[in-house]
């Protein structure tokens, strides 16, 4: 798999790879937008050498290389490749290299300005965290030009392996006039790219006064009509052939440019400055090299002016730094070498199989104390987690973690989970700087480097919740980063923050989703909100089925008794909308003289009368100078689940005039029970609504008087409404086990 798109080293190294035996060769067919890739293109010609199924070979197709293609691409180029060469432009692909291929990796490298380094650049992609150790010595460093990796770090150096890049063809061109009396200037992206306009900047300062043209693709328009931007092929080789001399201004040790080659092999005159590359390819010496600029200005004067007898001196020596560039001088050493990496992976896959001594473990986090549809969602997103890898036969093990706090949780609280997901409590520590390096470095990443002041780590008594593979955190609601050993997946109801003050932790909370490797979101609203708001990349962030409860153990309600009340299933939570609802159901009674009374189950319920939130202070009053509220609207606190249920069984409908959130189980959990449901009309109720088949009816949320006129047409209407209530075999077809094969095809590509 050669997973690259430059089209000048393709026309190079594909050739030399099948002069070495490699006859069925993939070619990427996608490559980014982004103008680093000005050389790129596709080309689709060795699709018919393989020897691949098609539909292996239309998933290798599709498949986005340059950043995570996922396990099931992964899966179909283990089958058939042994050998890979990738770039790293992301760290996701790095990432997804060292972790799902099972042959060799060689991380091809044509050199970089003397500031930089392929170490560095390791360092910036993976934060300092293990990628490529993981690959043992199936990893290589496939350098284009000689002592490359001679300032790299200890792995790089010890993994290099010389496969130098050359032309496609050295033979020299006839046709050259130089009757364009300009000297060719290379240099692209100069609007954005701060190395390249440095270098165009020096380049006017000292060949202004020099008839010149400027070559090289610009996706910045440059104000200067010397600058001829983008040209294609057939014009860059006739202004190689009209022109009178190109000049080259590098003097980087370890990076060269295609375009000198290029105008030797069409036998345009070049000048270039000394001490760079070219000098390692035989330019010492050569009339051509300048030493400083003044004397590259005066040959190049002299070149300008017509010197017949300088340009031959030039043109018929110039030849030799082409020597380095003939396949046939390389391709000896590409066999030599290829073959030391060969062998290497046929020795490696020769050493004995280690057996791993356990399943892969999922660890699901309860950041922060959570009751009510928080805490039920995490325990429907273990049982998924169970269920969709059993399903894909990659069982593995869930553990669901909550704070340790006795007086919030008892055993109660999960007792209504399988077996197999198993329980553990924790404790959130907080860790320096120092002491955040430590621990990393024992874990494994000696390379990483803290970037914040303090960061939390999860003390669960076994390691730090090492023994996990990737941590699933339900919300985003993290005070601090978390200290990044193993992968991070948020799972994000919403982003009330945005319209709420609901706490001082936004900035941290922005952060956690930004800092995540994936975020998980299950409305279209929420999505939004994730990329719009949060910033999140858009490749970073799944939208996934909503798991919802399935039915209990009560009886779906017969409607032999006719149902005396209405359930009001809320929180103390701002979003909930208490005022207008008490308000709306005052009118009810009072005005509409509603007959049913309204239960208030939930989390803190009993305590909205006695708040003094701001946005409850004051509803006490309220309810105690109207009689028919006082009479009418009991507070039940928060029940039991199947107290709750049971109360709902037997309810005329389910009520919730929430303003906004990510919907709430509550109305499908009504729908089990053949209880219809009156719900403000917002987004997320709307895809609820629709996903699951509800028949439910809406009001406006933002008036109270049309929440009365709702609630009292849902009296007069009840039975009407039950027959709008998706039937159980609709509500089946959205059950846990059938949505859960979404939520692992998300999390097993981080395990």
């Amino acid at each position: 798999m050669w997973l690259l798109n430059h089209g000048a080293a393709r026309r190079f190294e594909i050739p030399m790879l099948k002069a070495c035996g490699f006859n069925e060769i993939f070619l990427p067919k996608i490559y980014p937008v982004d103008p680093s890739f000005r050389s790129a293109s596709v080309d689709r010609s060795e699709d018919q050498n393989l020897s691949i199924p098609a539909s292996d070979l239309a998933v290798l197709n599709a498949a986005d290389w340059y950043r995570n293609p996922g396990r099931d691409a992964w899966a179909v180029a283990n089958r058939h490749f042994s050998l890979l060469f990738f770039i790293v432009h992301t760290a996701e692909a790095l990432g997804s290299i060292s972790a799902h291929f099972a042959g060799a990796a060689i991380w091809r490298a044509y050199g970089l300005e003397q500031t930089n380094s392929y170490s560095n650049i390791r360092k910036h992609f993976t934060q300092g965290l293990k990628t490529i150790e993981k690959l043992g010595d199936r990893f290589w460093f496939g350098e284009a030009y000689k002592g490359l990796h001679a300032v790299e770090d200890e792995l790089i150096q010890r993994k290099a392996v010389f496969l130098p890049l050359g032309l496609s063809s050295t033979d020299r061109k006839e046709g050259w006039t130089g009757a364009d009396r300009r000297i060719l200037f290379v240099c692209p992206d100069i609007g954005f790219n701060p190395y390249y306009r440095s270098i165009y900047e020096q380049f006017k300062r000292d060949f202004a006064s020099f008839p010149h043209a400027i070559g090289g693709s610009q996706p910045i328009a440059i104000e200067d009509p010397s600058v001829l931007g983008f040209v294609p092929d057939e014009v860059h080789d006739r202004n190689m052939r009209e022109m009178r001399v190109m000049f080259y201004h590098s003097r980087e040790p370890r990076h060269i440019h295609y375009h000198p080659f290029e105008a030797v092999r069409s036998g345009m005159p070049l000048v270039f400055m000394a001490d760079g590359m070219l000098d390692k390819f035989g330019g010492i010496g050569l009339p051509g090299r300048a030493r400083t600029v003044d004397e590259a200005k005066a040959k190049i004067r002299k070149v300008l002016q017509g010197d017949a007898r300088f340009i031959d001196e030039i043109r018929a020596s110039q030849h030799v730094l082409l020597h380095a560039m003939s396949p046939n001088n390389l391709e000896e050493t590409w066999r030599a070498n290829l073959t030391q990496v060969v062998e290497r992976l046929k020795a490696t896959k020769m050493e004995p199989v280690r057996v791993p001594s356990r399943k892969k473990r999922i660890a699901i986090i309860l950041p922060i104390v959570y009751r009510g549809g928080t805490l039920r969602a995490a325990k429907l997103l273990a049982e998924a987690m169970a269920n969709g890898s059993e399903q894909a036969g990659e069982a593995a093990e869930v553990v669901l973690l909550h704070l340790d706090l006795p007086s919030e949780y008892s055993p109660k609280d999960w007792s209504d989970l399988s077996p197999s997901v198993k329980i553990r409590t924790f404790n959130w520590i907080i860790l320096d700087k120092a002491e955040a390096r430590t621990a990393m470095m024992f874990d494994g990443h000696a390379d990483w480097q803290p970037i914040y002041e303090k960061y939390l780590v999860v003390d669960d008594g076994v390691n730090q919740l090492g023994d996990c593979d990737v941590w699933i955190v339900m919300s985003d609601r993290l005070s601090l980063p978390l200290l990044p050993m193993r992968p991070v997946i948020l799972v994000v109801f919403d982003y009330l923050q945005r319209h709420y003050q609901i706490s001082d932790l936004e900035g941290q909370i922005l952060l956690a989703n930004r800092l995540a490797d994936h975020v998980m979101v299950t409305t279209d609203v929420t999505l939004q909100d994730a990329l719009q708001y949060a910033g999140v990349d858009p490749l970073r962030v799944t939208k996934v089925p909503m798991l919802v409860p399935e039915k209990g153990t009560a009886a779906r309600n017969d409607h032999s008794a006719e149902p005396t009340h209405f359930i009001w299933t809320t929180n103390l939570a701002a979003h909930k909308n208490h005022r207008r609802a008490l308000a709306a159901l005052q009118l009810y009674y009072e005005a509409y003289d509603g007959k049913l009374s309204c239960h208030v189950t939930g989390f803190g319920s009993s305590e909205i009368l006695k708040s003094q939130l701001p946005h409850l202070d004051g509803l006490g009053r309220v309810v105690a100078g109207s009689r028919a509220l006082r009479q009418q609207v009991k507070f039940l606190g928060e029940l039991s689940d199947e107290a709750y249920r049971r109360e709902l069984a037997s309810s005329a409908f389910l009520w919730h005039p929430t303003e906004q959130d990510n919907g709430t189980f509550a109305v499908v959990e009504a729908a089990h029970y053949g209880v219809p449901a009156l719900s403000s009309d917002y987004p997320a109720m709307r895809e609820m609504d629709r996903q699951f088949h509800l028949g439910l009816s809406f009001m406006d949320r933002e008036n109270p008087e049309d929440m009365a006129f709702q609630l009292h047409a849902m009296e007069l209407s009840v039975a009407e409404r039950r027959h709008a209530v998706a039937s159980e075999e609709k509500l089946a077809s959205q059950s846990v086990a059938r949505l859960a094969p979404s939520y692992w095809h998300v999390v097993r590509e981080f395990v």
